[in-house]
């Protein structure tokens, strides 16, 4: 008798809670496996709300998706020691996207594709998303 076993890991299925941050200068990521493209001679520092500081040791784009829009978000600071994941809401605005938070809900509109991303606040008055993130493109 035979046995064999086959496990795929597939990136794309693998969920990631991302953060919609007012506050934050820049998109931040603590995973480097998340991005696919990543200038690691790009080297900052961030100062957090609590005034400490992280390194970044890097640049890079990522993709996700949610609710089947795919997203490739520039600019993203890989920042190691980062323990959650932040979309920059003002550096999706500087991008043109349109943000709207009223009655509990953080919606993001795009110029011409309309509202993409939508999220509901949580207990601790937050909004989050969660993406299927893929490095690869």
């Amino acid at each position: 008798m035979l046995l064999m076993a086959l496990v795929e890991h597939e990136k794309t299925n693998i969920e990631h809670t991302w953060y919609l941050d007012s506050w934050c200068s820049n998109h931040m990521c603590g995973e480097r496996s998340l991005f696919c493209e990543l200038d690691s001679n790009f080297i900052e520092s961030v100062e957090l709300g609590n005034d400490s500081k992280l390194a970044v040791r890097g640049k890079g784009k990522i993709r996700f998706e949610v609710n089947s829009i795919v997203f490739v978000i520039l600019e993203v600071f890989y920042v190691p020691d980062l323990k959650n994941n932040l979309l920059s809401l003002r550096q999706l605005q500087e991008k043109g996207m349109t943000v709207l938070i009223q009655h509990g809900k953080c919606k993001i509109f795009h110029a011409f594709k309309g509202l993409i991303i939508e999220s509901r606040i949580t207990q601790n008055r937050m909004f989050c998303v969660h993406a299927r993130c893929s490095s690869e493109e």
